[in-house]
């Protein structure tokens, strides 16, 4: 389906002109890339091809940027909800197309910087395990570079600090807007528009930072020893291949499906469809 969508909302000039459209294309189009990228490497591992080292150093920075920006992408999306409902005369000018698209291409340059600098870290102090980058597995990866240097892990520690910084600043969003519109009534009817959009984004947050906060707890008990190697590979590999593909799935579901535009565009290409098939 985000296939679909992609296409609905690149191909109507009218969407892609609307700022929360356009970022659902980016965070929608990261995902995609994850999603396939991380389906390749699952797949080799699963046959057994060994890619050399710098295939699998690309796999996995591809992999660090489009998880990156479909995080950052999230974030900013409630940050474009919030900045709508506190500002609406001055929401168009604030967000015109012109500087959507800017702000877009800094979600990817940060994207970029972050495992930029990680892989630079781990490449200066060689860091990287050979018989990991054989396997070319994301989670055993992560396990074994945690066991490296200092530089290593500060680096690991600051990327967390960076995220949960990004967490907190939108909870204090959310927390302002509830605040803001308490008074107007929007939030006493648990089925309002206002109710589902805030569980929505509750919902699609959740899912984005969960995974990372189980991932950053865990990576902490077993750098203190508290538990064991194997399990820490265990609880990666299920962060990654569960809990980290959950989010990329609803995502679509949760945004592309609930805007009237998009989903009215969908159903005509599934009606012309049905009508070509028909006839």
């Amino acid at each position: 389906i985000i296939p679909t969508i992609l296409f609905v909302i690149f191909s109507r000039f009218s969407i892609r002109q609307e700022t929360r459209y356009m970022l659902l294309g980016n965070a929608l189009l990261s995902d995609l890339i994850y999603l396939l990228f991380y389906t390749l490497s699952a797949a080799l591992n699963a046959a057994h091809v060994h890619l050399p080292k710098e295939a699998c150093v690309l796999l996995l920075f591809l992999l660090a940027v489009a998880y990156s920006g479909g995080l950052f992408t999230a974030a900013a999306i409630i940050l474009d909800t919030y900045i709508a409902i506190l500002f609406p005369l001055r929401y168009i000018a604030m967000l015109p197309p012109s500087r959507t698209k800017k702000i877009i291409v800094l979600l990817w340059m940060c994207s970029a910087a972050f495992p930029v600098i990680f892989f630079l870290v781990l490449s200066s102090t060689h860091s990287f395990v050979s018989c990991a980058l054989e396997m070319c597995s994301v989670p055993v990866i992560l396990i074994l570079t945690l066991n490296g240097t200092d530089a290593v892990k500060l680096c690991f520690w600051l990327s967390t600090m960076v995220i949960f910084l990004c967490l907190s600043l939108i909870f204090c969003c959310y927390a302002i807007l509830y605040f803001k519109t308490k008074q107007s009534g929007i939030w006493e009817s648990i089925c309002s528009r206002a109710s589902v959009t805030f569980l929505m984004h509750n919902t699609v947050l959740f899912f984005y930072f969960f995974p990372l906060l189980a991932l950053f707890v865990e990576s902490f008990l077993r750098i203190n020893s508290v538990i064991r190697l194997q399990t820490g590979i265990w609880v990666s590999l299920t962060v990654f291949n569960v809990l980290m593909i959950l989010p990329k799935v609803l995502f679509p579901f949760l945004y592309g499906l609930r805007y009237r535009e998009i989903s009215a565009s969908l159903k005509s290409i599934v009606r012309s469809k049905h009508l070509h098939l028909v006839s």
